[in-house]
Protein backbone atom coordinates (compact mmCIF):
# COMPACT_ATOMS: atom_id res chain seq x y z
CA UNK A 1 0.00 0.00 0.00
CA UNK A 2 1.33 3.43 -0.95
CA UNK A 3 2.27 5.88 1.76
CA UNK A 4 0.57 9.32 1.67
CA UNK A 5 3.94 10.97 1.06
CA UNK A 6 4.26 8.88 -2.11
CA UNK A 7 1.47 10.94 -3.66
CA UNK A 8 1.89 14.23 -5.49
CA UNK A 9 -0.45 16.99 -4.33
CA UNK A 10 -2.39 18.55 -7.20
CA UNK A 11 -5.25 21.01 -7.57
CA UNK A 12 -8.64 19.81 -8.79
CA UNK A 13 -8.11 21.80 -12.01
CA UNK A 14 -4.73 20.13 -12.55
CA UNK A 15 -6.26 16.69 -12.01
CA UNK A 16 -8.97 17.47 -14.58
CA UNK A 17 -6.34 18.69 -17.03
CA UNK A 18 -4.49 15.37 -16.72
CA UNK A 19 -7.73 13.47 -17.33
CA UNK A 20 -8.41 15.63 -20.42
CA UNK A 21 -4.91 14.96 -21.82
CA UNK A 22 -5.40 11.20 -21.37
CA UNK A 23 -8.82 11.31 -23.04
CA UNK A 24 -7.41 13.24 -26.01
CA UNK A 25 -4.55 10.77 -26.45
CA UNK A 26 -6.90 7.79 -26.20
CA UNK A 27 -9.14 9.40 -28.84
CA UNK A 28 -6.12 9.79 -31.19
CA UNK A 29 -4.93 6.22 -30.65
CA UNK A 30 -7.23 4.39 -33.16
CA UNK A 31 -6.18 6.78 -35.94
CA UNK A 32 -2.48 6.22 -35.19
CA UNK A 33 -3.02 2.44 -35.22
CA UNK A 34 -4.86 2.69 -38.56
CA UNK A 35 -2.06 4.78 -40.08
CA UNK A 36 0.48 2.19 -38.90
CA UNK A 37 -1.55 -0.68 -40.38
CA UNK A 38 -1.87 1.13 -43.72
CA UNK A 39 1.87 1.88 -43.82
CA UNK A 40 2.64 -1.75 -42.95
CA UNK A 41 0.57 -2.87 -45.95
CA UNK A 42 2.89 -0.99 -48.32
CA UNK A 43 5.40 -3.81 -48.29
CA UNK A 44 9.10 -3.90 -47.41
CA UNK A 45 9.28 -2.55 -43.85
CA UNK A 46 13.04 -2.03 -43.86
CA UNK A 47 12.81 0.80 -46.43
CA UNK A 48 9.34 2.07 -45.56
CA UNK A 49 9.68 5.61 -44.15
CA UNK A 50 5.91 5.90 -43.64
CA UNK A 51 5.93 2.75 -41.51
CA UNK A 52 8.87 3.99 -39.42
CA UNK A 53 7.20 7.37 -38.85
CA UNK A 54 3.83 5.82 -37.98
CA UNK A 55 5.49 3.38 -35.58
CA UNK A 56 7.43 6.23 -33.94
CA UNK A 57 4.23 8.35 -33.62
CA UNK A 58 2.30 5.49 -32.02
CA UNK A 59 5.19 4.73 -29.65
CA UNK A 60 5.30 8.43 -28.64
CA UNK A 61 1.54 8.46 -28.00
CA UNK A 62 1.78 5.29 -25.88
CA UNK A 63 4.68 6.80 -23.91
CA UNK A 64 2.68 9.96 -23.19
CA UNK A 65 -0.30 7.87 -22.09
CA UNK A 66 1.86 5.89 -19.65
CA UNK A 67 3.39 9.11 -18.29
CA UNK A 68 0.06 10.90 -17.74
CA UNK A 69 -1.57 7.77 -16.28
CA UNK A 70 1.28 7.45 -13.77
CA UNK A 71 0.90 11.12 -12.84
CA UNK A 72 -2.82 10.55 -12.32
CA UNK A 73 -2.21 7.34 -10.35
CA UNK A 74 0.02 9.15 -7.84
CA UNK A 75 -1.91 12.44 -7.75
CA UNK A 76 -3.75 13.48 -4.62
CA UNK A 77 -6.25 16.30 -5.07
CA UNK A 78 -5.82 18.97 -2.42
CA UNK A 79 -8.75 21.21 -1.52
CA UNK A 80 -7.49 24.40 0.12
CA UNK A 81 -9.22 25.72 3.25
CA UNK A 82 -11.15 28.99 3.19
CA UNK A 83 -8.67 30.96 5.29
CA UNK A 84 -5.77 33.36 4.73
CA UNK A 85 -2.94 30.82 4.99
CA UNK A 86 -0.79 30.27 1.88
CA UNK A 87 -1.28 26.68 0.73
CA UNK A 88 -1.55 24.61 -2.43
CA UNK A 89 -4.35 25.77 -4.73
CA UNK A 90 -4.54 29.33 -3.41
CA UNK A 91 -3.60 32.57 -5.09
CA UNK A 92 -1.09 34.71 -3.26
CA UNK A 93 -0.24 38.32 -4.07
CA UNK A 94 3.28 39.30 -3.05
CA UNK A 95 5.14 42.58 -3.08
CA UNK A 96 8.83 42.41 -3.88
CA UNK A 97 10.58 44.57 -1.28
CA UNK A 98 13.41 45.69 -3.58
CA UNK A 99 11.24 47.39 -6.21
CA UNK A 100 7.69 47.35 -4.75
CA UNK A 101 6.33 45.31 -7.70
CA UNK A 102 3.23 43.29 -6.87
CA UNK A 103 2.58 39.94 -8.55
CA UNK A 104 -0.04 37.24 -7.99
CA UNK A 105 0.72 33.54 -8.26
CA UNK A 106 -1.25 30.36 -7.73
CA UNK A 107 0.56 27.70 -5.74
CA UNK A 108 0.17 24.39 -7.60
CA UNK A 109 1.53 20.85 -7.75
CA UNK A 110 4.79 20.26 -9.60
CA UNK A 111 3.13 18.89 -12.74
CA UNK A 112 0.94 22.03 -13.06
CA UNK A 113 3.65 24.69 -12.94
CA UNK A 114 3.29 27.34 -15.66
CA UNK A 115 4.94 30.67 -14.92
CA UNK A 116 3.28 32.33 -17.95
CA UNK A 117 -0.12 31.48 -16.40
CA UNK A 118 1.00 32.65 -12.94
CA UNK A 119 1.25 29.11 -11.54
CA UNK A 120 4.28 28.32 -9.40
CA UNK A 121 5.10 25.00 -7.84
CA UNK A 122 5.10 24.45 -4.12
CA UNK A 123 8.71 23.22 -4.34
CA UNK A 124 10.09 26.31 -6.11
CA UNK A 125 12.13 28.63 -3.87
CA UNK A 126 9.30 31.21 -3.78
CA UNK A 127 6.52 28.64 -3.36
CA UNK A 128 8.34 26.76 -0.62
CA UNK A 129 9.10 29.96 1.30
CA UNK A 130 5.51 31.24 1.09
CA UNK A 131 3.80 28.06 2.35
CA UNK A 132 2.07 28.60 5.68
CA UNK A 133 2.41 32.38 5.69
CA UNK A 134 -0.34 35.02 5.98
CA UNK A 135 -1.00 38.55 4.66
CA UNK A 136 1.41 41.01 6.25
CA UNK A 137 4.21 38.47 6.67
CA UNK A 138 7.61 39.31 5.18
CA UNK A 139 9.35 36.24 3.81
CA UNK A 140 12.97 35.76 2.71
CA UNK A 141 13.34 33.65 -0.41
CA UNK A 142 16.63 31.80 -0.85
CA UNK A 143 17.05 31.28 -4.60
CA UNK A 144 20.12 29.63 -6.14
CA UNK A 145 21.76 32.94 -7.13
CA UNK A 146 20.47 35.36 -4.48
CA UNK A 147 18.15 35.93 -1.57
CA UNK A 148 15.35 38.47 -1.60
CA UNK A 149 12.38 39.51 0.51
CA UNK A 150 8.69 39.63 -0.35
CA UNK A 151 5.68 40.71 1.68
CA UNK A 152 2.50 38.65 1.47
CA UNK A 153 -0.20 41.14 0.43
CA UNK A 154 -3.22 38.86 -0.01
CA UNK A 155 -4.22 35.19 -0.08
CA UNK A 156 -7.33 34.05 -1.93
CA UNK A 157 -9.08 30.99 -3.34
CA UNK A 158 -9.88 32.97 -6.51
CA UNK A 159 -7.53 34.62 -8.97
CA UNK A 160 -7.28 38.32 -8.07
CA UNK A 161 -8.20 40.94 -10.66
CA UNK A 162 -5.11 41.83 -12.64
CA UNK A 163 -4.47 45.46 -13.63
CA UNK A 164 -4.63 46.14 -17.37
Amino acid sequence: MANSRDFNPITAAGYQELQDKIAALEADRPEKIAILAEARAHGDLSENAEYSAAKRDLRHLESQLRFFNKQLQYAKVVNPAANDTVELGKWVTVQFMDDADQVSYQLVGTQEADLDAGKITRVSPLGKALLGHHPGDTVTIHAPNASYDVRVVAVSLQEPDQPN
